[in-house]
């Protein structure tokens, strides 16, 4: 069973009888009432759900409707969050700039950089200021280090006519053990427990004729 979007009809929200059930473990239980299969749901604390209303009979399951709906979203969240594009953000600068003013201008870039977003740093440069280009390199030495735990250099500073440019992207920097020992001396991790999978309709048995 696929999630398409639309609501699933489950439990009392089922009309059509009989149907054709599927138990909580997989098993084919056959076409019965609606009305039983109902209860059966109900003694093993579980939900109905039809998984294929256009079979006929419609197809049914005994399963755990909400945590279903749960891993679904949970799925769909981690989609989405992989599927965002980097974008490269822009944060300009003068050779003087204040100390206050430099520390919003970081903690703003340490925002973009946490979503996930490149940031280019861009040192202007007007007049007399050209012959002190080394004041505007020492910021942006300074930036670096200051952002140094959750960025790495992109593109190291280059002057470009009248600016210097440099750009930041963000690092994923990897934990250390919690035992505190080298990396190597880490114990294996214990594999992962595969998440349910998606409830599926059992294959349906040759039709038979039924009478409604």
């Amino acid at each position: 069973m696929r999630d398409t979007g639309k609501r699933l009809r489950v439990n009392d929200l089922i009309r059509i009888s009989p149907i054709r059930l599927i138990g909580e473990a997989n098993e084919q239980i056959g076409v019965i009432e609606l009305d039983k299969a109902r209860a059966l749901a109900k003694e093993a604390g579980l939900d109905l759900v039809e998984v294929s209303p256009l079979s006929k009979p419609p197809v049914c399951r005994i399963m755990d409707y909400g945590k279903w709906k749960y891993q679904q979203n949970k799925k769909e969240q981690k989609a989405r969050s992989h599927s965002k594009q980097s974008e490269l953000k822009e944060v300009r600068l003068r050779p003087k700039i204040d100390h206050h003013d430099l520390d919003i201008k970081v903690e703003k870039a340490k925002e973009f950089l946490a979503d996930g977003d490149k940031v280019q740093f861009t040192m202007l440069f007007r007049g007399r200021e050209m012959a002190h280009q080394e004041i505007g390199m020492e910021t942006l030495k300074t930036i670096r280090a200051a952002l140094a735990e959750v960025s790495k250099v992109e593109s190291e500073p280059r002057l470009m006519g009248k600016r210097v440019t440099m750009i930041l992207a963000p690092e994923r920097k990897a934990k250390a053990p919690a035992h505190g020992g080298h990396p190597a001396e880490a114990p294996a991790a214990k594999p992962a427990t595969p998440a349910p999978a998606a409830p599926t309709a059992a294959p349906v048995p040759a039709a038979t004729s039924t009478a409604r």
